[in-house]
């Protein structure tokens, strides 16, 4: 938001510091000033960033408060009065002395509106503004529309309080701020006819409804240039009601910005006053007193919360040393709490609250001598803290002790570190995952990170059960309306936009959780995915080879009785002839293989991309295997071919799975050598093999009649799963 120095100033008449130190100084206390631009002669204007939960710093005064807060400087008050100058106590008996009678308010929904003032003025002239109001709008570049709805805009800037104004002529009756009746229809300002629900809380009167309260107006009560007596409007809606009607409607405004975030319970007849000043200053006159409708229950929500009891010991335990030998005492402390609008009353003491007034700065250049009885608190000291009305963000004695550590400064206190007892667990899995990406980024694989959310369409083809997708109560938008079932929908958006991008050569991998088991009982676990595209893991185009060496090299990371591949139960979005299974000792662990044509024809993608996506959950139940050091053989080693004739379905993991269990320790190793299919000596539906072994001994040179013992072991197990010696 854009905020001017000049009218910062306005409200704090003592401030000397310049425009460059007060932006460093609201930066370092949380208040981020981004940029600071010169605008001449009318002082610079800060760019500011300022965070969600700071609603009362969303305008000049609340920045104002923070600045004066710094500095020790006293802040001017704001009037509620149509005479600024005028102290409480005359702008009450001015209102009193105004003829005729109070506009009619009925709030009938007491809990969704807690305040809501109304004030009349008659015979306005509605026009262009003019002097201040129209320079500032400039210098914000703020789009003027006409005094009235300038006045209503210029008083969100300046204290943040969202107000609007009806034209009283087109108004039946008085006010009644109600739920919408079914099938109710409402013309907002933006011109656009709405439906209104019976959960969307109006501004009506006894006719129909004017209004979405704290969102937006309605286009039949608005202001044009033949108005000529007004209704000003000055409320306090409640923040959940304001924000589901916003996002019903898809309508976010400065209004909704604001109340949906905790407005200020308190400045209702203060705004009502700023606007109406405006607008009598082109003529007309208030007729009737101030309506001010005020809910008891809503005002002890958050202008009139209990005191909260707050502890001068409880800082310094959480806070630290710091910087300064004196820590923060009770001085500072109580000129924080103060400054930020709380009152303070000694716990046990029965002594009077510490009201908010001129402070002493808290500024460290600034060296500030403070005579005062209450200097001397020791650090055992406790108040019991009655909050102010425009810091609903404020709960908790905690809440208490952060607002002291930011307005005191970050940078004042020490750089130590907390006290710790134990050591670092490592979490059950680490060295796991730590394998896992070790080994892919050796490979070649980059590691990338995409979105947790995803599409309804996606998360219904990659879930791994049906309707086991969890969807979203509150989705940022439907192409993010699930809780993913899988990382393929991100891994696939990534390569898109690699691919799209003439980035043609691409293998990302993604470990991270996915979810499942429904919106009733959700279940989390890891999962990993891998994409590849064009050369990026060899010279030429990647193949389903490739992938399947990646994914038969990371699985052998782990201890296991049986591995291997098949093409059973192969899901919809790999290829029926391109693509695999991988099972580590009965559990299927991983897919993997070219993505279906019909899935990259949706997804637009034109080259040819695999993909796989390993069920980590599965596999970190398996092992890691232990690398083992052996002493080299000093004995001759002995090898011997074996050829064997195989029926075409004898699968190298059957052959691998029998030699294995022969459990001879003397076998070193064994791998074909040969393969020969389709030959004149081979027999239909048959293969050869020629299978080549290594036997070696650690203890001795082997005997002949071993080597035979051996060899028949070999035949004999080949023979049991279909082979048999090619003579």
């Amino acid at each position: 938001m854009k905020i001017l120095s000049s009218w910062l100033r306005e409200y704090i008449p003592g401030l000397t510091a310049t425009d460059r130190q007060l932006a460093d100084d609201l930066t370092l206390r949380g208040i981020a000033v981004e940029g600071v631009f010169d605008l001449g002669a009318n002082g610079p204007l800060f760019e500011m960033d300022i965070t969600t939960n700071r609603v009362d710093a969303m305008n000049h005064y609340g920045i104002a408060r923070e600045a004066a807060i710094i500095y020790g400087l006293k802040l001017v008050p704001l009037s509620a009065s149509l005479n600024e100058l005028s102290s409480r106590a005359e702008a009450e008996r001015s209102e009193a002395a105004v003829e005729g009678p109070a506009f009619p308010v009925n709030i009938e929904e007491p809990t969704l509106c807690g305040r809501f003032t109304a004030r009349v003025l008659r015979n306005v002239k509605i026009q262009p503004s003019t002097g201040i109001v129209a320079e500032r709008f400039r210098l914000l570049e703020q789009k003027p529309i006409s005094n009235a709805v300038d006045a209503t805009n210029y008083c969100t800037l300046a204290i943040g309080q969202p107000t609007h104004v009806f034209d009283l002529d087109k108004l039946v009756g008085g006010i009644i701020v109600r739920r919408a009746r079914k099938g109710e229809k409402l013309r907002t300002l933006d011109g656009i006819e709405r439906t209104l629900d019976p959960e969307d809380l109006v501004v009506a009167d006894e006719k129909r409804p004017h209004g979405i309260a704290g969102v937006m107006g309605g286009w039949d009560s608005m202001i044009t240039a033949e108005t000529k007596n007004v209704l000003i409007e000055a409320a306090w809606f409640d923040t959940i009601t304001v924000r589901l009607s916003s996002k019903r409607h898809l309508l976010h405004t400065d209004a909704s910005h604001r109340f949906e975030r905790g407005a200020d319970f308190n400045a209702p007849p203060v705004a009502s006053a700023l606007v109406s000043r405006i607008l009598l200053e082109a003529g007309g006159h208030q007729a009737g007193p101030l309506t001010d409708v005020l809910i008891s229950e809503a005002e002890a929500r958050t202008a009139k919360r209990p005191a909260i009891a707050f502890s001068l010991g409880e800082v310094k335990r959480i806070l630290g040393p710091t910087e300064d030998p004196e820590g923060i005492t009770a001085a500072t402390a109580e000129t924080i709490l103060t400054g930020l609008g709380c009152a303070l009353a000694k716990d046990g003491h029965g002594s009077s609250p510490h009201k908010p007034g001129p402070a002493p700065s808290l500024d460290p250049s600034r060296a500030v001598s403070i005579e005062s009885a209450e200097m001397s608190t020791s650090d055992s000291q406790s108040y019991n803290v009655t909050l102010p009305s425009w810091r609903l963000d404020l709960e908790r004695e905690i809440d208490l002790v952060e607002e002291i550590a930011r307005v005191y400064g970050y940078n004042r206190f020490r750089n130590t570190l907390p006290a710790f007892a134990g050591a670092v667990v490592e979490l059950p899995h680490a060295e796991k995952e730590s394998s896992v990406r070790r080994t892919l980024l050796a490979l070649g694989w980059t590691e990338a990170i995409s979105s947790t959310f995803c599409a309804a369409a996606d998360a219904a083809l990659f879930a791994p059960q049906p309707n086991s997708a969890v969807p979203m109560g509150n989705p940022l938008s439907e192409e993010a309306g699930m809780l993913r079932p899988s990382l393929l929908p991100g891994m696939l958006s990534m390569l898109a936009l690699n691919l799209n991008r003439d980035v043609e050569d691409a293998a990302l991998f993604e470990m991270g959780t996915v979810f499942g088991g429904g919106p009733e009982r959700v279940d989390e676990r890891p999962a990993l995915a891998i994409g590849a595209a064009g050369h990026a893991l060899t010279e030429s185009d990647v193949t389903f080879y490739d992938v399947k060496g990646t994914i038969e090299e990371l699985l052998g990371e782990f201890s296991s009785r049986s591995f291997y591949f098949d093409n059973l139960q192969l899901p919809a979005w790999l290829h029926p002839g391109r693509s695999a299974r991988a099972t580590l000792d009965g559990a299927t662990v991983a897919w993997f293989g070219q993505l279906h044509p019909a899935e990259a024809e949706r997804r637009k993608l034109k080259q040819t991309v695999l993909v796989g996506e390993i069920y980590l959950d599965r596999l970190y139940k398996q092992k890691l295997r232990q690398p083992v050091v052996r002493e080299l053989s000093r004995f001759q080693p002995v090898r011997r071919d074996f050829s064997l004739l195989f029926p075409n379905s004898t699968t190298w993991a059957a052959i691998e799975d029998k030699l294995r269990a022969l459990d001879i320790p003397e076998l070193r190793s064994f791998a074909p050598k040969e393969i020969l299919r389709d030959a004149k000596s081979i027999p239909a539906g048959h293969f050869s093999l020629l299978l080549g072994v290594v036997f070696q001994s650690q203890e001795r040179t082997l005997r002949e009649e071993e080597l035979q013992q051996f060899s028949r072991a070999i035949i004999a197990v080949m023979e049991s799963i279909g082979g048999k010696l090619r003579v």
